[in-house]
């Protein structure tokens, strides 16, 4: 008689048993970003602050450009016409003069605080694909005759 009440037992007992826990599938492992999309690490010390004040510019010493540097804008537009492009950016201006042979842009900067800025570089190049020409020889072919 005992086997039946230890069989009945059992059952009952077995009626409490939660069901086995399964663990949720894990989540797939993350999946690398192309170079090209990565995020960019910020830089761990902030950038210098900008520096207040007036600072001099480099001005351009090339033998053969005596007559264009440290000239006003008036005076290089009376040497080569018209700019095509004049561009005023801070204290700073920059006049873009061309014809056939070259494109020249000359930067004209102040060479003592508050005061008109003047012709201190010059960047030429041809108008057909960009290379750098000679800075004298442009000049000459810009300069109104």
């Amino acid at each position: 008689m005992r086997f039946p009440i230890v069989l009945a037992l059992g059952l009952a007992l077995s009626a409490c048993v939660s069901p086995p826990v399964i663990p949720p599938p894990s989540a797939p492992p993350p999946t690398s970003r192309p170079p090209s999309q990565t995020r960019p690490v910020p830089p761990s010390t902030p950038a210098p602050p900008p520096v207040a004040g007036f600072r001099m510019p480099e001005v351009l010493r090339e033998p053969g450009l005596e007559g264009v540097i440290e000239q006003s804008a008036d005076r290089l537009v009376r040497l080569f016409g018209a700019p095509r492009l004049d561009v005023h950016e801070g204290d700073m201006r920059k006049l873009q003069f061309s014809g056939s042979a070259c494109v020249m842009d000359i930067f004209l900067y102040p060479l003592r605080p508050d005061t008109e800025p003047v012709a201190t570089w010059i960047e030429t190049r041809r108008a057909s694909d960009g290379a750098e020409v000679d800075r004298r020889a442009c000049v000459q072919a810009l300069r109104r005759q």
